[in-house]
């Protein structure tokens, strides 16, 4: 599959501080690709610099279409209104006003309120629809759910598939595991300025071992374990409950979340 977007030893200080210290991956066109970290890894720097909003030292970043932003927040006139905003950024791109668009992101619901008085989700769907003005290829989105309400969250992520559906790229940073897990095709994790790992999320699962959380519950007590080998531990545990004469009432296996895998290979524990 083609690439939407190649990375090849990308680097970036901040006079001492190296914050990116040789960045190397790729997107693939038509799919939805997150960047993660955790805070200080380089996440934010690294998508400025893709973007083109941040210098950086050396490296090379090759973009293949037209991109679109939708920052986390926007410095818009707090009296300006949505379609106001539509068609001054419609000018600035030269495009034609999509009303289509407009309606399927319901941006006419509020159109005739001042930008101050939207809501956390009125104000991410705006800034979505100012990224989409320009008809892009690639859509970054950073963070695009923060703060939003569950309802607000789901609705936004069907938008995104949408979008995904259109054969827009879509590069994304989020820090929530639940929305990544969600949208999805291929995730990569920056620590100590390079990338740690890349690919599907079944494949970092894969990297970190099948770790799984143990909760055993007795009449007396209720007990958590952790473990890589679920059969050994079980056996072990099982014996030694009859051994101490313990009754066990129930027992809870859940594998390991996306957030503690992510962690894992974050803080290199892999």
């Amino acid at each position: 599959m083609n690439a939407a977007i190649k990375i090849r030893d990308l680097k970036k200080s901040y006079g001492t501080h190296v914050v990116l210290n040789g960045l190397d991956f790729c997107v693939r066109q038509g799919e939805i690709f997150a960047l993660l970290g955790v805070n200080g890894a380089g996440k934010t720097t690294a998508l400025e610099c893709i973007e083109g909003l941040r210098k950086y030292d050396s490296g090379d970043i090759t973009i293949n279409g037209r991109i679109g932003i939708q920052l986390q927040s926007a410095s818009l006139p707090a009296h300006i209104k949505p379609l106001e905003a539509v068609k001054l950024f419609a000018k600035w791109n030269k495009t034609a006003l999509d009303k289509a668009m407009l309606d399927a992101l319901g941006i006419y619901e509020f159109a005739k309120k001042q930008y101050a008085q939207l809501s956390t989700g009125q104000k991410r769907r705006l800034h979505l629809a100012l990224a989409l003005t320009r008809n892009p290829d690639i859509l970054f989105l950073d963070e695009p759910t923060a703060g939003l309400d569950v309802e607000g969250r789901l609705a936004l992520h069907e938008q995104i598939r949408q979008l995904k559906a259109t054969g827009k790229t879509i590069l994304l940073a989020s820090h929530d595991m639940a929305e990544v897990e969600a949208l999805c095709d291929r995730i990569a994790i920056l620590s100590g300025g390079k990338i740690a790992f890349i690919g599907t999320v079944e494949q970092l699962g894969k990297t970190v071992g099948k770790h799984y959380n143990i909760t055993i519950q007795t009449e007396r007590r209720t007990e958590k374990y952790a473990s890589d080998n679920i059969g050994e531990t079980l056996l072990s545990l099982l014996t030694r409950y009859k051994e101490n004469g313990e009754s066990i009432v129930d027992i809870q296996i859940n594998r390991g979340s996306l957030e503690q895998h992510f962690m894992k290979i974050a803080k290199g524990k892999y």
